[in-house]
C-alpha cells in the first residue's frame, strides 16, 4: 500500500477518500475478505416525519441521496471492480443493502464474474416502525455473499457455523438486533451495523491474521470486530467525521476490560441453543445417566416456579458433581425446550431419593454423552450447585 494512511495502529488502517479510487491503489490480490455497506440511495432530501411530537429525519446525507438507476449502476460497477482487483483468488465479498440497491449490486457482481453463494436475510429482532399504512413493516436487510472466482474454492467455516446454530447447518436467515447503546458510546452513525452481525460474517469466512477491507467503513464496525477477532483491517471512507468516530471506537477497545466485554457481547446470539446445567451428587448423577432422567426441584420453599429465559431453546443437559465430572447429553427428540413436573413419589418409583421438595422439573435425555470441544468452567462458588441455563457456545467454543 503506497498511500499515506489517515490512521494506522496495530493492523488497523484507515484511508480517507473515494472508495473506488483508493481501492485501485491497493496491492492486487492482497485482501482475504471484503465487507461493504455502500449507499442504499434512499434519501430524498425531505424525509422528515413527526412521531410523538418529535421531528425525525430519515435523510442520511448527500452520499445517500437517490440517483437515477444508470448512475447507481455506474457507481456500483466502479467500486465492485476495484474490490475485485484487491481480493485474493479465493477471497469473498459481502455486500449489504435493501431493495433500493441490492438488485443492482447483484447484477454488478455477476457482470464482474463473481459467483454468488448466498443472500443472507438479516432479520432485525427490534425493527423500527415503518411510517406507512400501505406496506408491510420493513424488518430486514439483505447481504449478498459472493466469491471472486467461479472455479476457485473459498473458505467457509462450516463446522463453526454449525456449532453456533446448535449443531445443525446454519440457515440464511439471521435474527440479530440492531446496534445497542454499548456500541454507540463514542458517537452514532446513521447506518451503523451491529457488531454481532460482523462477528458472524468474519468468523464464517476468514482465518485469524487474514486481511479484511471495508470500502465504506463509516464508524468502523467491521474494523472493531476484526480487531477483537485478531484480523487485519483496512477501512476507507470519504468522511473525516466518520473516520474520527472509528478512531474513538478502536481506542475504546484498547482497554482490555472493554475489549473483553465487547467480545462477550458479540458472541451473544438470541437464537442460540441452550444447555440446562444441573449439579447432582455422584450417585444421583450416575442414576440420572442410567435412567436418562434429569431432575431439579421446582421453585423455592414458597412453592413458586420460575422458568429462566432461554428454556424454550434448550436442547442439551449437562450433569456434573460440584463442578467436576461434567457430561453433556442431547435432550430426547420431541422433548426439546419443554419439561414435565413430577411429584416426589414418582421419582422414588424410578429409584431416586429426592429430599428437598414435593415437586420436581423433569427433563428426559439420551444417555449417550456428547463430546466437548471446550472444557466447561462450572465452579462458581455457591452458584456451582444451582441449576442454570447457559448458551451452547460456552461448551463448544466460537473462536
Amino acid at each position: 500500500m503506497q498511500m499515506e494512511p489517515y490512521y494506522s495502529h496495530n493492523d488497523f488502517v484507515l484511508l480517507n477518500g473515494d472508495s473506488a479510487s483508493i481501492c485501485q491503489q491497493l496491492s492486487p490480490n492482497s485482501v482475504d475478505c471484503v465487507f461493504a455497506d455502500p449507499p442504499y440511495f434512499l434519501s430524498s432530501g425531505n424525509g422528515k416525519v413527526r412521531i410523538n411530537n418529535r421531528i425525525i429525519s430519515f435523510d442520511k446525507g448527500n452520499w445517500d441521496r437517490a440517483r437515477p438507476s444508470k448512475e447507481v449502476h455506474e457507481f456500483n460497477t466502479k467500486w465492485i471492480s476495484a474490490c475485485r482487483q484487491v481480493l485474493k483468488p479465493n477471497g469473498t465479498i459481502w455486500v449489504s443493502g435493501t431493495y433500493h440497491n441490492i438488485f443492482d449490486v447483484a447484477i454488478c457482481l455477476q457482470e464482474q464474474r463473481f459467483k454468488i453463494l448466498n443472500i443472507i436475510v438479516w432479520q432485525k429482532s427490534d425493527p423500527p416502525t415503518t411510517i406507512s399504512d400501505q406496506r408491510f413493516n420493513f424488518s430486514a436487510e439483505y447481504i449478498i455473499w459472493a466469491r471472486k472466482e467461479m472455479k476457485v474454492e473459498h473458505f467457509f467455516n462450516y463446522e463453526l457455523m454449525k456449532s453456533m446454530n446448535g449443531g445443525v447447518h446454519m440457515p440464511d436467515v439471521w435474527k440479530i438486533p440492531a446496534p445497542s447503546m454499548w456500541e454507540k458510546k463514542c458517537g452514532k452513525h446513521p447506518t451503523q451495523k451491529p457488531l454481532r452481525l460482523l462477528y458472524r460474517i468474519i468468523l464464517a469466512c476468514t482465518h485469524e491474521g487474514d486481511t479484511i477491507l471495508d470500502p465504506f467503513t463509516g464508524s468502523c464496525t467491521t474494523g472493531i470486530a476484526a480487531q477483537l477477532l485478531g484480523r487485519k483491517f483496512i477501512g476507507v471512507d470519504m468522511s473525516e467525521e466518520f473516520l474520527q468516530l472509528g478512531i474513538r471506537r478502536v481506542e475504546e477497545i484498547s482497554n482490555t476490560k472493554v475489549a473483553e466485554k465487547f467480545l462477550s457481547k458479540m458472541r451473544e446470539n438470541p437464537e442460540e441453543v441452550t444447555v440446562i446445567v444441573n449439579h447432582a451428587r455422584k450417585e444421583t448423577r450416575e442414576l440420572m445417566i442410567e435412567k436418562g432422567i434429569c431432575y431439579m426441584r421446582a421453585g423455592e420453599s414458597d412453592g413458586s416456579l420460575q422458568v429462566t429465559p432461554g428454556f424454550e431453546k434448550m436442547r442439551y443437559v449437562l450433569l456434573h458433581t460440584g463442578g467436576d465430572d461434567a457430561q453433556l447429553f442431547h435432550i430426547k427428540k420431541g422433548k426439546e425446550g419443554s419439561f414435565s413436573i413430577w411429584k416426589k413419589e414418582t421419582l422414588e418409583q424410578h429409584g431416586f431419593h429426592p429430599e428437598h421438595a414435593e415437586y420436581y422439573i423433569v427433563i428426559p435425555f439420551d444417555n449417550k454423552p456428547v463430546e466437548f470441544t471446550k472444557p466447561p468452567r462450572l465452579k462458581q462458588r455457591i452458584n456451582t450447585y444451582r441449576s442454570k441455563v447457559r448458551p451452547l457456545s460456552d461448551f463448544t467454543g466460537l473462536a
